[in-house]
């Protein structure tokens, strides 16, 4: 009987790290939402990264979390670091790397704790009509194997927490 259960075990994980092994090892996750402001106010407010500590579910998650900033807020290679002891912030930074005045800001995160990755996010801002805009944050990241296993939830995971970043985002550009 042990011998059965032990090759049920050994097969299921087999099956999970060949899955794994050709399981598709880059994903991109979105969020979009509408926000009755300005194209321009809502671009502003978004590139400027220390506004995060009001929206960002991340950063908000640890009251204690050390943010650090270097460059000239707004523009290009501003960068916005955090460290935090809660495991789920974890050490990390991310980087202006892109801005089109009133369209559009990338910025490259790069996660050093609890584990290390780059990942980069884009966000576009749309006008829609005079007051009304939408803003669209596409997250592009990578995970290794045999962590590519884990896909699936991250992306569940991650979806939840953009879609709060972007109700958090419109709750404070309308106040």
């Amino acid at each position: 009987m042990i011998q059965i259960i032990l090759f049920v075990v050994l097969a299921i994980i087999i099956i999970a790290l060949i899955y794994a092994y050709f399981a598709e090892k880059k994903y991109s996750i979105s969020s979009e939402i509408i926000i009755n402001k300005p194209q321009t106010e809502v671009y502003n407010y978004v590139k400027n990264l220390r506004n995060q500590e009001k929206w960002s579910k991340w950063v908000m998650s640890d009251p204690n979390v050390k943010l650090t900033y270097t460059g000239i807020e707004g523009e290009l290679g501003f960068i916005s670091a955090w460290e935090s002891f809660d495991k789920n912030v974890g050490i990390g930074e991310q980087e202006i790397t892109k801005l089109t005045p009133n369209k559009q800001m990338d910025v490259e995160i790069r996660f050093k704790k609890p584990f290390e990755g780059i990942s980069l996010a884009k966000n576009s801002i749309e006008s829609l009509s005079e007051n009304e805009t939408k803003v669209t944050t596409v997250f592009y990241s990578e995970t290794p194997f045999p962590m590519s296993l884990m896909i699936p939830f991250i992306k569940k995971m991650l979806q939840k927490d953009m879609n709060i970043n972007s109700i958090n985002l419109k709750g404070q550009l309308e106040k």
